[in-house]
């Protein structure tokens, strides 16, 4: 079995989620939110916004609202986050917020259905970044 180093990397630069690549202030979010969104699915919203860094960063808005146990946010955070990783994307910023509600307190927090449904989804929309924004 492969190992991975202490934060959870493999070692290859490009797949890996340091804080350059991550979208964390405030004014770094509003200035994405300003601009239309660029594509909508069942359950979200992408926004993005060219960025003047050699890569993408990402953000992740998660309400409460729409996914109401910590176990569930945490999970679509990080599926968000794997597939960032995975996608080649040119120099973008991008803020995924979660725009519906994608479980109720009630059911299951967190299923492999869920999960591949929003896996789909969030490939769905890189892969449209990936057509609309051709590298430069």
């Amino acid at each position: 079995m492969e190992s991975c180093t202490s934060n959870g990397s493999t070692g290859e630069g490009s797949h890996d989620f340091a804080r350059a690549r991550r979208i964390v202030k405030t004014d770094e979010f509003s200035s994405v939110f300003r601009l239309r969104p660029a594509q909508k699915s069942a359950h979200f919203v992408l926004y993005t916004r060219p960025n003047q860094l050699p890569h993408a960063r990402l953000g992740v808005v998660v309400a409460k609202r729409f996914a109401p146990r910590a176990v569930t946010r945490n999970t679509i955070k990080r599926v968000t986050r794997e597939l960032f990783r995975v996608t080649g994307l040119p120099a973008i910023d991008c803020v995924v917020r979660l725009s519906r509600p994608v479980n109720s307190k009630d059911g299951p927090a967190t299923t492999a259905q869920l999960k591949a449904e929003l896996r789909q989804e969030l490939t769905r929309l890189f892969a449209s970044q990936n057509k609309a924004r051709p590298a430069k």
